[in-house]
């Protein structure tokens, strides 16, 4: 075994993440505070490789299984979501490297701190012209993009005749084009009541220049350029998994919070919380929903990536089956979270103490598209075997 397959081998993100939680600790009213993830914890971020666990081996990456990742990402959020949060749209925005040509991907992660940003797909267009494109617009939710090398932009293509590029299934093609982050010009937008830490602004960019090799589609993990089973999963359901990770780690949080406060506690009249049989019974139930919930997760991962073949995507029930048990991951968690706080008492609503901020960064969370309860719709009619317009991803 060479020595690059021996770092591979010992590579454990989950364990390099938790090895900084005393850090992350640390800086985390820093991070409330400036809005911005501190520059020091950037640095032990790139130094334990935590921004490279869904790149591609041959572009640097650590290619690692999802339910590794995870691992990793919940860890993180255990510790700060909003750091967590940023760190798995790094790694989501990585898998875009499976989806252009090796060289534009090994050119974009040559620099060892490269991030990829970008914010979601809206209205703007970008114009094919001989060699590539010409985009100019405005996205917004951009998280990360104060740590960016690179950022992206998700449009339609009109054509050099005016008509919209279509896709396989009919539809207006959505194209993601890549470009320097000094291309763009960031906005100081982003002013929320929780995940404050990840900068998630506005970005905008006027007739930038983008050549085709930097380009990609994301919309069909069939159009993928890279082989290997993890890109064989739909990019969307590995954003999910990794909005589960961040939810679950913040629920894990406060249900250890409330652990330590039950066992101290002794509300006025009574005897201390854990010595309750209503709150013994309680802090039970949440535990075993919230595992249950990660370890159904897992299971459900595990499962298809065994079955999951290096260049065929995984079939739409897989697709589903992940949504679902996502989904249900991200509700649980959000669940779990408010029955914390909830038994927390007063001691939860105070600013810094260790229940308000995690409350504010879950349910921010839960206002994001990935946590929205019309997933529980859409898996449920693929198990009916009804599958919406387009494929399911």
């Amino acid at each position: 075994m060479n020595h690059q397959m021996q770092d591979f081998v010992r590579f454990d993100p989950a364990t390099a993440a938790s090895r900084l939680g005393s850090r992350i600790d640390e800086a985390a009213d820093e991070i409330e505070r400036t809005r911005r993830i501190p520059k020091t914890l950037l640095d032990a971020v790139h130094e334990a490789r935590l921004c490279r666990m869904l790149l591609p081996r041959s572009a640097g990456g650590d290619e690692v299984e999802p339910w590794v990742y995870l691992g990793a990402i919940e860890a993180l959020g255990r510790h700060d979501a909003s750091l967590a949060w940023n760190l798995f749209v790094a790694n989501s925005s990585a898998l875009i490297a499976a989806f252009v040509p090796i060289e534009s991907a090994r050119t974009i992660y040559a620099d060892p701190r490269a991030v990829i940003a970008w914010g979601p797909p809206n209205a703007n267009t970008a114009r094919a012209v001989p060699g590539g494109y010409v985009v100019t617009g405005r996205w917004e939710f951009a998280s990360g993009c104060r740590a960016a090398t690179w950022m992206g932009a998700h449009c339609q293509v009109i054509e050099a005749d005016g008509s919209r590029r279509l896709n396989n299934a009919g539809r207006p093609t959505v194209r993601t084009l890549l470009f320097p982050v000094g291309e763009a010009v960031r906005e100081d937008t982003w002013n929320p009541i929780g995940l404050r830490g990840t900068a998630s602004d506005s970005y905008s960019v006027s007739d930038v220049f983008v050549a085709q090799a930097f380009s990609g589609t994301r919309e069909d993990p069939g159009l993928r350029q890279e082989p290997g089973r993890l890109y064989a999963f739909p990019m969307q359901g590995i954003y999910a998994v990794g909005v589960a990770g961040v939810a679950m780690g913040v629920a894990q949080a406060m249900l250890d919070a409330f652990f330590e406060l039950a066992g101290a506690k002794v509300p006025r009249g009574l005897t201390r919380l854990a010595e309750s049989a209503t709150v013994q019974a309680e802090f039970a139930r949440n535990t075993a929903k919230l595992g249950s919930a990660r370890a159904w997760l897992v299971d459900t991962l595990k499962d298809i990536w065994d079955t999951a073949e290096d260049v065929a995507p995984i079939d739409i029930p897989s697709r589903a089956r992940i949504r679902l048990a996502c989904a249900h991951a991200i509700q649980t968690a959000s669940d779990v979270a408010d029955y914390a706080f909830k038994a927390a008492g007063t001691d939860a609503i105070f600013p810094g103490s260790r229940f308000e901020r995690r409350f504010r960064d879950i349910h921010t969370l839960t206002q994001q598209i990935q946590s929205r309860s019309a997933h529980f719709e859409a898996a449920g009619g693929v198990m009916f075997g009804i599958v919406p317009s387009g494929g399911f991803l």
